[in-house]
């Protein structure tokens, strides 16, 4: 009995195997977050910017109106700046895999 309980639990015990290592998983798991926040952030430039193009367009205040505009540069610079980090990531990080320039 003490070698046949051992025996029959790992026959129905299942090995774990690693498809991929943790970094793979990581790299796999920073992109999806990456574009998860650049959906968001998209959605959510092209209200703010509309809100503030809405405020422009409508109102009757001058001071209103250059703080609409301001607003508009400030969301424009801030996505822009968001995807260009995308652009750095896929394009840049390459050349320096392993630790050294590989250009």
């Amino acid at each position: 009995m003490a070698f046949l309980c051992p025996t029959v639990s790992l026959m129905f015990s299942q090995p774990a195997f690693a498809a991929t290592d943790v970094w793979t998983k990581a790299t796999e798991i920073m992109q999806d977050v990456y574009t998860q926040i650049l959906a968001i952030s998209t959605i959510a430039a092209i209200v703010t910017a509309s809100v503030a193009l809405l405020l422009m367009n409508f109102s009757r205040s001058g001071k209103t109106v250059d703080e609409s505009r301001a607003w508009l540069k400030r969301i424009i610079i801030t996505w822009a700046i968001l995807n260009s980090l995308g652009f750095i990531m896929s394009y840049i990080v390459p050349f320096f895999e392993g630790g050294q320039w590989a250009g």
